[in-house]
């Protein structure tokens, strides 16, 4: 039976073929008798599922060896707080704006820093925009700048990371990359610390990933819970505290999943960019060769992973959502705070799954027009 096409923002779908070796070692994983739930996390069977998944992200993701990978627990919004906590030093932090997400980031961080300066933002055009880097005005001796790179409600991504030097700015870049994490590759020599929630594309909620610079450790505000503390995380392996042991376990799964993944002569995070420039396209252009459906972002910073749209007729909205759910396209009606659609068609949304809802969308437009 064919599952249905989950265009949840996240919690998000997650490969079949996760999901499928995940249940088949649910009682017993590799002989010990033991599920993964069950497992002492300093054991040899989860400190072994621990290293692999350190191992095969820094393969995937071309980490450098001067970054420490930490697995940790909060989501996004806790490290909105532990990031100021570990970088702010007290002082200045820069913020643009180009969202939900950042807009929440910076708002939070006003609690730990000194002062916290918006140097840019797209909030004029109703964050459709993004703003041009050559404009920023970073503050002098900044302790970081930090960006969303993808915002999952808004639809705006980076699609080149922003070069802080070029702007004659010192500050390391920290990015919120929660919403486009593996789907294309990273500069790391642009960026100091990256985190993100595994719920989108990485696996299930409760696990977060942040990826610091080391010359970055070691600055935790006096007032930083030890367990937060992103120096005291690395020195322990991410053990300091029981870490989310199923989230890595199954994101450990999905490591090995897109290690897989092929498009021609390129595997991995290279296939799944070609793969994610392709589903994009596909939507956008149905989009944008309609007349029932618009889509507001400006096309050179459209998002590849969360396209919002919305119908010219809004009175018709129901009647969408309800034929979608039908079609078995699932989780498409748009945030509370926007309205609309959003389809987000992170890496395990097949290219089959766009196009079953591109056919839908003109369907409806036909019956409808």
């Amino acid at each position: 039976m064919q599952r249905p096409y989950n265009f949840s923002a996240g919690p998000a779908a997650i490969p079949a073929e996760v999901l499928e070796q995940a249940a088949a070692e649910m009682l017993d994983w590799h002989g010990s008798g033991m599920g993964v739930m069950e497992m002492s996390h300093r054991g040899k069977e989860f400190i072994s599922i621990y290293e692999q998944a350190e191992a095969d992200l820094r393969e995937l993701l071309a980490v450098p060896s001067n970054f420490k990978i930490l697995f940790m627990q909060g989501g996004g919004l806790a490290e909105n707080a532990i990031v100021p906590l570990n970088l702010s030093r007290a002082a200045t932090v820069d913020f643009v704006v180009t969202g939900s997400w950042s807009q929440k980031s910076q708002k939070e961080a006003r609690k730990y820093a000194a002062e916290v300066n918006v140097i840019a933002s797209g909030e004029a055009s109703g964050f459709t925009t993004l703003p041009d880097p050559a404009s920023w005005a970073p503050s002098r001796g900044a302790s970081y700048l930090h960006i969303c790179s993808n915002e999952t409600i808004n639809g705006v991504e980076f699609h080149e990371l922003p070069d802080l030097k070029a702007l004659g700015c010192d500050a390391p870049l920290v990015i919120d990359f929660s919403s486009h994490v593996a789907s294309r590759p990273v500069d790391w020599s642009r960026v100091g610390l990256a985190f993100g929630g595994a719920q989108k594309n990485l696996g299930p909620a409760g696990l977060t990933l942040v990826v610091v610079r080391e010359d970055l450790l070691g600055h935790a505000l006096a007032a930083c819970p030890s367990a937060f503390d992103y120096k005291t995380v690395a020195d322990n392996q991410s053990m300091y505290n029981t870490p989310p042991t199923w989230g890595i376990y199954m994101a450990g799964l999905t490591f090995q999943w897109l290690k897989r993944q092929r498009e021609g002569a390129a595997s991995g995070i290279a296939a799944m960019e070609q793969r994610n420039i392709a589903k994009a396209k596909l939507l956008y252009e149905a989009i944008d060769q309609s007349q029932l459906y618009i889509n507001k972002v400006a096309p050179n910073c459209r998002s590849r992973m969360n396209i919002p749209f919305f119908l010219r007729d809004e009175t018709r909205n129901d009647a969408f959502l309800a034929g979608a759910k039908q079609r078995g396209l699932l989780q498409l009606k748009g945030h509370k705070s926007v309205g609309g659609m959003r389809a987000s068609i992170y890496n395990a949304m097949p290219l089959s799954g766009v196009q079953a809802l591109v056919d839908y969308m003109r369907e409806f437009e036909q019956l409808h027009a």
